[in-house]
Order: structure tokens, then sequence, then C-alpha cells
């Protein structure tokens, strides 16, 4: 069950990086959550690529998003873990991230990510990523 929808996610991100370009949260459906970044020369690498800390990045983003469309706006929630693979050069255009809550438990939550090219099938990247939540008192 969710508990925030798009707009309500589009505007944590917003409101937690003011003045800074957030990816871009188009779908929540039910323990799963895409998120989208527009690709600009800034996130390119030498080799025609994308870095791999904007992957890091939006792997990141995308995993709070979909905890926070299970938990609520619980902003405090934090990285503790995040795995990454990096697995074929991605085109550069817009990455999209299929972010999917594997387990959610009352202290820590286990998401999966799998980041794509848009228009693209196979997976540019692939990550795990594990978040503390702090207690209802926090």
């Amino acid at each position: 069950m969710t508990v925030l929808d798009v707009s309500e996610l589009q505007e944590i991100l917003v409101s937690a990086f003011p003045g800074t370009e957030v990816p871009l949260v188009e779908e929540v459906d039910g323990d799963t959550v895409i998120v989208a970044q527009p690709v600009t020369d800034r996130h390119g690498r030498p080799g025609g690529t994308i870095s791999g800390p904007t992957m890091m990045m939006l792997a990141d983003t995308a995993a709070w998003m979909a905890i926070l469309a299970q938990i609520g706006p619980v902003l405090l929630a934090v990285t503790t873990s995040l795995h990454i693979d990096f697995l074929r050069k991605p085109d550069i255009t817009d990455l999209v991230e299929r972010a999917t809550v594997l387990k959610l438990g009352q202290r820590l939550a286990v998401v999966d990510v799998s980041i794509h090219s848009r228009g693209r099938d196979e997976m540019v990247a692939k990550a795990q990523v594990t978040y503390s939540i702090p207690s209802a008192g926090t």
C-alpha cells in the first residue's frame, strides 16, 4: 500500500534539495517507484558515457522515493549501504530507475534498483540500497 503519490514525492525532492535539478518521479505502483533523470552534458564523462556518481545518486534517490512512498515523509531515513554493478555503457539520454522495495522492516528497508537508458530494455546498472528508518520519536 502506498502512502505518498507521484506529486507528493516530487514535492519532497524539490523541497529537500532546493535550487538543484532533481530527478522526476514518474510513477508509483505498489512497492515500486519509477524515477527519471534528464541527462545533460554535466552528467557525462570522457568516453561518451554517463558518470558512475550520477548513476549512484539516481539509485539512492529512487530507493529513497520508493521507501517514502511506503512510509510517508520520513525525511531522516538515510542510506546505510549502497552496492552497484555497472553492467554496460549507458546511452547519452535520460536514465530511468525502477526501485522496488524488497523488505520494509521497522528500522531497515532494502530496495532493488534497476537503471536503464530511456527506450532500452537492457539494464545499464543494478543496485541494492539499504536505508535506516528512524524510530517514530526521532
